[in-house]
């Protein structure tokens, strides 16, 4: 008993336990969130709580993992995303009308791989990035390509598995993140995109499908893709009703008129914030903001107290992650970015996602609680 006594006292000395209680904040907040907004209906509670749990575990577990050592095996990790993901050839299931097939389902239990494979996107990318800078060939094309490479592997697998854009963006945007915070020069960005532009008329054309098209253009020419505001401009349109009619302080919790009438497609996950806005109201919605720029800038902060470039990175990248997923989310609920199934980290429903964050709070927090490694020191 004094072992465990013992061992929980050091955790708590030497954890991020400021980190973590913000991620439990966020996390309780969304349960109360999805709770109002499904009421009784199906097990989305219970699987909350239980990727909750599991989430504090990994937390746990990965503030005593040194990130170096799991860095280490990179091969493991490339080989085993590849694996997960590729699952989805097989088993994987739709989640909406238009195809996405980006759950592994188990009984009334979803797994959606590309969440799960954030975490070791940013490792492996990060100890490439390492790598190369402490060998000083970062800014070598044979160094980029390699790098790009294991990038579109993942991220092409992604989106030939499931048909989902989302998340794949999420991923490039990580990657673009941790190669400028890498030290990438900008004729490499520069270079990159103009290839980038010369090839987008080619996949647009051959690799988005029309469902795709029309919910990236949407936004931006409502007129022409969906000029009765009935079809993939519905969804955001309700999202915006809901969220202007809470006023400052919101209707009440479990009061929303639009909320609590469930016409708001997937507002227990991607909307999660329209539900935030009626019954809870602005303020609501500011404390949902509030929660996660704290917890981005406590992650930008000790990556940069680590003095450590594989920690700096992996900081940088779990931000970069956490960043675009709440603007993309958040903008997409507003109607001024295109619906293309992004969760609001913490928040809304889904356990894969409340397991990867937590998992990356973790990871977070060991890097804080580890001196810099001996061979990034003359870095």
């Amino acid at each position: 008993m004094r072992t465990v006594f013992r061992a929980i006292v050091k955790f708590l000395h030497e954890a991020d336990i400021f980190l973590l209680a913000l991620a439990l904040i966020s996390a309780i907040y969304g349960i109360i969130l999805i709770s109002s907004v499904v009421g009784g209906q199906g097990n989305y509670i219970a699987v909350q709580i239980g990727a909750l749990v599991l989430g504090i575990f990994l937390f746990v577990l990965f503030s005593y993992i040194d990130i170096d050592v799991i860095a280490d095996k990179i091969i493991a990790l490339v080989i085993i995303s590849v694996l997960l993901i590729s699952t989805l050839f097989i088993w994987g299931v739709g989640a909406d009308e238009v195809g996405n097939r980006g759950w592994l389902r188990f009984w009334d239990i979803g797994i959606q791989p590309a969440e799960v494979v954030k975490v070791p996107f940013i490792i492996i990318i990060a100890k490439m990035i390492a790598n190369f800078k402490e060998r000083k060939n970062l800014n070598t094309l044979g160094s980029l390509l390699k790098i790009l490479l294991v990038s579109a592997l993942l991220v092409g697998l992604i989106f030939m598995a499931s048909s989902d854009v989302g998340n794949p963006l999420i991923f490039v945007i990580i990657l673009i993140t941790m190669l400028y915070i890498g030290g990438i020069k900008l004729r490499w960005f520069l270079l990159g995109g103009g290839f980038v532009a010369a090839l987008l008329p080619l996949i647009w054309n051959n690799f988005f499908q029309q469902y795709h098209r029309n919910r990236i253009l949407a936004p931006f020419i409502p007129e022409i893709i969906d000029p009765t505001r009935r079809g993939v401009l519905y969804q955001p349109d309700l999202s915006v009703r809901a969220i202007t009619s809470g006023g400052f302080l919101g209707q009440g919790l479990g009061g929303g008129r639009i909320t609590q009438s469930g016409i708001i497609p997937e507002q227990h996950t991607d909307f999660i914030i329209a539900a935030a806005g009626e019954e809870l109201g602005f303020v609501g919605c500011m404390l949902i903001l509030l929660l996660l720029v704290i917890i981005i800038i406590k992650c930008i902060y000790i990556g940069i107290k680590s003095n450590n470039t594989l920690g700096l990175i992996v900081c940088i990248g779990i931000a970069a992650m956490l960043i675009s997923q709440m603007i993309l989310n958040v903008g997409m609920c507003l109607g001024i970015l295109p619906v293309i199934g992004i969760t609001l980290p913490f928040f809304s429903y889904g356990g894969s996602s409340i397991v990867t964050c937590f998992a990356a709070m973790g990871i977070v927090s060991g890097i804080m609680m580890r001196p810099k490694p001996v061979r990034f020191r003359s870095l």
